[in-house]
């Protein structure tokens, strides 16, 4: 058979040509997202930044852990805590020990002056190391030495805690030092009181400058640092390492050495956030291109199969059995399958680090962010092409089972135009995902609805339902094939119904990349306005004041937002609380903590049981998402900070869109400042000066209602964009792929009726007319269908919304759904006149 096939395979090349160029490039498709994904595994291990040359660091608790019946269970804390004191005594006894403090500044007046500024105490700035490039050392409350090009000795800046005068500059130096025996100038520290006031030189080995990107210092004086951050979570100990361990018995406090000294860094696990972003993002493309890819080369070889019964009915009536034309197909098949999916993983290897830097140029994935290469993984090809010739098999393998099943003269009858629209087997599949995708939604609705309104169940969901769609699409050809004006158009539709297999062909990969045009970018906008809707409705009050730099408001902010009359402020802070739920699930729950008196005054909660008013220090507001959520039950909960404590629910919340979290009061905020102070104008006061009064605080942004909601809205940024248009191009390029395939294929096969057209006087322009017209039908039918899937997934997300008590409407992203259709019938008007050009070339029969 093998022998068969690869013969008719070189006699027949060109019929093969589709289904072998779909199968190359799903493959390859694969092999590129396999590689993404591998490469979004591992983040490469950083060095210390801040503390490179300290000998020891030690910090806080960082971690809660919690003892349960099957093992202990650990979260990372919201705000680690301080080193006890009586663990800085003993360090002490050891050694010199320098207290880290970081904290945010926001600078005006210098234009240069980046966003992300963030203070120290200058006694750390060795420990970098950073060395003074000009000027001295901070000494005074108002000076300060900064990193970077950005500011120069003399500099002015007025920051939200009072104006600053730059008195030096420093840059970094490489901690290891010796790089040759160049002369050069090294600077040698002599300590005052407030740390480095000048500088010597002298002869020595080489130090390299080098400037780091982790962070934009502004070092202050000591003492000025510790009034501008109270709180150390962390501090150096110039002792040795095993003294230090020797010494402490917290067994909550870290002790960092060697290359774990990073952890003290800001945001240590950066690189690993950012590989979690990149890991999502090529999950969901790759899954869509799986889903794509598989969808689109089953149904090319399905229909290359289905096109050649002619051919079959001769070979059933030249005497081969039904097995030896099953086997004939399959190994057809397998040949291309073979060929084509290693064509695949070769262009996928090319085309990997075209993805790379693609995501890194488009700010989606860190600049050291590459693929392929010497450390390509291994797996990707394997799955890419073994799936490539597994989907080809079973593509030509329903084809060809009732291609050997069909009888001689049944087959010949059948060459030109479509029977039955659906075989049992399509007809009980379609049936059987169409009740599993409506089973599956009502289960979720009933059991548990937040599930829909999450990322990776309103990607996955609509595959079900899609699929379902496709393999009953025949049966709904004639029903949706418009009914056209003139002969052309009555042809047209004609055309479409009798080659109904032709025509959901065509319609399938449109369906594809419409509905989920449609349903990822519908669930998107139908949450972000069911959140703007629940801001709304929860915004009480008239103006919402936070931090220009968002981070937290300082205490003298406060209290001059408070002195502005005729106002009632409502400082809330961002918090987290832990539970343990069942005895075994350590959860993380977001919450809010405010003074319950004053929230009622500027926020309506969404309160189902209980009231708001009884909130104290011992208890805790809930939402109906949490195990325990009755009035008056008291539950087990560890503070940001890794307090324990057991608090009295005084009232319970719908659960909404997600955004709902729980409410302690201040005393249970576990540490954590005001980030956004609630403004209520009382009754006789202007608000209009009360707005302007409120302008003239330094380091804030105020908004009033409308401008919060707004601000509220999901935006969709550059780099979700590009995500998105990651995504959908991809469904979008197949499906240029498919019906270029599927239409070409059906071309051959439909000279027969553009000869007999042309015999009958149809001219060469009328003849294109008519392909154009047809192609244009069967992507109307696609859309149509891809419209009701895309409402039925709305409505199911919309309904969930309503179980939640959350604002329900659906939004439909009509310019998304209008410019994916446009492009599917431009892409099939394209290729409708260009593979119908060629029978026309030849002269009149």
């Amino acid at each position: 058979m093998l022998s068969v096939a690869w013969r008719t395979l070189r006699a027949r090349w060109a019929a093969f040509v589709g289904s072998f160029v779909a199968l190359a490039l799903g493959v390859a498709l694969l092999t590129v997202m396999g590689q993404a994904l591998a490469a979004s595994l591992d983040a490469p291990a950083r060095a210390p930044e801040r503390f490179a040359a300290a000998p020891v660091v030690v910090g806080g608790q960082d971690t809660l852990r919690v003892a349960t019946r099957t093992g202990e269970r650990t979260k990372e804390l919201a705000r680690p805590r301080p080193v006890p004191a009586g663990t800085v005594a003993a360090l002490r006894a050891l050694g010199p020990v320098t207290e880290d403090r970081s904290f945010p500044v926001q600078a005006y007046g210098a234009p240069a002056a980046p966003d992300d500024l963030v203070g120290h105490p200058w006694s750390t700035a060795r420990f970098a190391p950073y060395r003074l490039t000009a000027g001295r050392a901070p000494a005074a409350a108002d000076e300060v030495a900064t990193s970077g090009a950005w500011a120069t000795v003399g500099t002015r800046l007025r920051t939200t805690d009072g104006p600053l005068r730059v008195v030096g500059t420093v840059e970094t130096v490489d901690a290891t030092g010796t790089t040759g025996t160049t002369e050069t100038t090294e600077t040698t520290e002599t300590t005052g009181t407030a740390g480095t006031t000048g500088t010597t030189t002298r002869n020595g080995p080489s130090e390299t400058v080098r400037e780091l990107d982790f962070e934009h210092a502004v070092f202050y004086a000591d003492a000025q640092a510790a009034r501008l951050s109270p709180e150390s979570t962390q501090l150096v100990v110039e002792a040795d390492a095993a003294a230090v361990r020797a010494a402490v018995t917290d067994e909550s406090v870290r002790i960092l050495t060697g290359d774990a000294r990073r952890l003290a860094d800001a945001d240590p696990g950066r690189d690993a956030e950012a590989l979690t972003a990149l890991n999502a993002l090529f999950g969901t493309a790759g899954g869509v291109t799986a889903f794509v890819s598989v969808f689109v080369v089953a149904s090319t070889f399905a229909f290359a199969v289905d096109r050649r019964r002619r051919e079959f009915g001769l070979l059933r009536t030249a005497g081969a059995t039904p097995g030896q034309i099953r086997r004939t197909v399959l190994a057809e098949a397998l040949l291309v399958g073979t060929l084509a999916s290693a064509t695949g993983c070769v262009l996928g290897t090319y085309g990997a680090p075209r993805l790379a830097e693609l995501v890194v140029d488009g700010g989606l994935a860190p600049e050291w962010y590459a693929i392929g290469g010497s450390s390509a993984a291994v797996w990707p090809y394997h799955l890419a092409f073994w799936t490539g010739l597994l989907v080809a098999l079973c593509g030509a393998l329903a084809a060809s089972w009732r291609a050997g099943r069909t009888a001689p003269a049944q087959a010949l009858r059948e060459a030109s135009v479509d029977g039955r629209a659906l075989t049992r087997g399509r007809r009980a599949c379609g049936a059987a995902l169409l009740l599993a995708a409506v089973a599956t939604l009502a289960y979720t609705l009933v059991t548990d609805p937040g599930e829909l309104l999450h990322r990776k169940s309103y990607i996955s969901r609509p595959m079900l339902l899609i699929t379902a769609v496709a393999l009953l699409s025949p049966l709904t050809v004639r029903p949706l094939a418009p009914r056209l004006p003139g002969a052309v158009g009555l042809l047209a539709r004609a055309g479409a119904v009798v080659g109904v297999r032709r025509t959901a062909a065509v319609a399938a990969p449109v369906l594809v990349t419409v509905a989920l045009a449609g349903s990822l970018l519908g669930a998107t906008a139908t949450i972000g306005a069911a959140r703007a809707a629940e801001v709304r409705q929860q915004t009480a009050a008239d103006f919402v004041v936070t931090p220009r730099d968002g981070t937290t408001l300082r205490t003298g902010v406060l209290d001059r937002l408070r002195q502005v009359p005729g106002t009632v402020v409502s400082a809330g802070s961002a918090t987290t609380v832990f539970t343990l739920e069942d005895g075994v699930a350590l959860v993380k729950s977001e919450a809010r903590a405010a003074d319950p008196a004053l929230l009622a005054a500027t926020v309506r909660l969404p309160v189902t049981a209980g009231r708001l008013t009884d909130l104290d220090d011992g208890s805790i507001v809930v939402t109906e998402e949490w195990a325990r959520h009755g009035v008056g039950q008291r539950v087990r909960v560890w503070l940001a900070d890794g307090t324990p404590k057991t608090l009295r629910i005084a009232a319970v919340l719908s659960i909404g869109t997600g955004d709902n979290g729980a409410y302690v009061t201040p005393a249970n905020a576990g540490g954590g400042g005001v980030d956004r102070a609630d403004v209520r104008v009382r009754a006789g006061a202007d608000p209009t000066a009360v707005a302007a009064r409120l302008r003239t605080v330094d380091g804030v942004r105020v908004m009033d209602k409308a401008q919060w909601v707004r601000a509220a809205h999901p935006q969709t940024n550059r780099t979700t964009r590009l995500g998105m248009l990651l995504v959908l191009g991809i469904a979008l390029l197949y499906t240029g792929i498919s019906l270029a395939n599927t239409l070409a294929m059906a071309a051959a096969e439909r000279r027969p009726d553009l000869t007999a057209l042309r015999l009958a006087g149809a001219t060469p322009g009328q003849i294109l007319r008519l392909a154009a017209t047809e192609a244009l039908i069967a992507v109307a039918v696609g859309a149509l269908l891809a419209l009701l899937v895309t409402a039925v997934n709305l409505t199911g997300l919309s309904t969930a919304l309503h179980l939640l008590s959350a604002p329900t409407s659906i939004t439909l992203p009509w310019q998304a759904l209008a410019w994916t259709t446009a492009a599917c019938a431009l892409l099939a008007t394209l290729t409708a006149l260009t593979s119908t050009t060629p029978a026309l070339r030849s002269p009149r029969p």
